[in-house]
């Protein structure tokens, strides 16, 4: 059951940083993200939660899709084999109770993290729902991103993050990602920690991107958009689909 009301401000952050939690270390992408939800909370009072995907225990996608379109079920296949499987506390807080998703990530050979990749073919099955049942499941949600690494590709692994997320519904604001990084030569991590912890332009963009992105939503809600359309491919477009209704319009001449 949906858990986000005309009045609520629930805010997500998904941080897809991954490391040794015997041996912690800090991370530029998930301290950003900290800081819009404490900003979040306090200038807006939104109800904030965080996700660390390194804490999750769950499996990659195993494809199930492959085998038939009806075997990629909402929630997950893997999901409904396994109660305890981590990608349901993600169901759970990004479709059913989230306004607002923020997901931060850093740069990792020129794109997302391989923990954020993990969890976005997890999302095939939401993804699934609009070709199969015709049932868009995040309507009216918000997103925006945090993308930091010690090599540039800032803009590259936003667009490509944008492409997906807007497919299976979310909405961005305009200026709708904080990027930081120092360049192709900046290979001096311990400097790179000292003047990220010291950026006012990361203090000051990361609270604008919350502003802008917690505006939106409340747009949002003041005009649901009900009458949005998916214009994806439907089960009932694909080639056999097609040579189904062919005979039969065949059969009645």
């Amino acid at each position: 059951k949906y858990q986000t009301t005309p009045g609520s401000c629930n805010v997500l952050g998904i941080s897809s940083t991954n490391m040794n939690g015997a041996i912690p270390r800090y991370s530029t992408s998930e301290a950003a993200l900290e800081k819009a939800l404490e900003y979040a909370k306090s200038k807006y009072g939104a109800a904030t939660k965080m996700i660390k995907l390194r804490d999750l225990e769950f499996r990659h996608c195993e494809g199930y899709y492959s085998q038939h379109q009806n075997a990629c079920t909402w929630p997950c296949s893997i999901s409904e084999m396994n109660p305890d499987d981590g990608m349901n506390e993600v169901y759970r807080a990004m479709i059913l109770w989230a306004d607002v998703v923020l997901f931060a990530t850093p740069i990792r050979w020129g794109t997302a993290s391989s923990l954020y990749f993990k969890m976005v073919e997890r999302l095939n099955c939401v993804q699934n729902q609009i070709t199969i049942k015709d049932r868009i499941l995040i309507k009216d949600k918000v997103a925006s991103l945090i993308i930091t690494g010690g090599q540039d590709n800032i803009q590259a692994v936003a667009a490509q993050m944008m492409v997906f997320l807007t497919d299976i519904g979310f909405t961005f604001p305009p200026f709708s990602f904080v990027g930081w990084s120092r360049g192709w030569s900046a290979e001096d991590m311990d400097r790179n920690i000292q003047l990220f912890a010291k950026s006012t332009y990361i203090d000051r963009s990361v609270k604008e991107l919350v502003d802008n992105t917690v505006r939106l939503s409340g747009l949002l809600k003041q005009h649901p958009s009900n009458t949005f359309n998916a214009p994806l491919p439907k089960i009932s477009e694909s080639p056999s689909g097609m040579e189904e209704e062919i005979k039969k319009s065949n059969s009645s001449v």
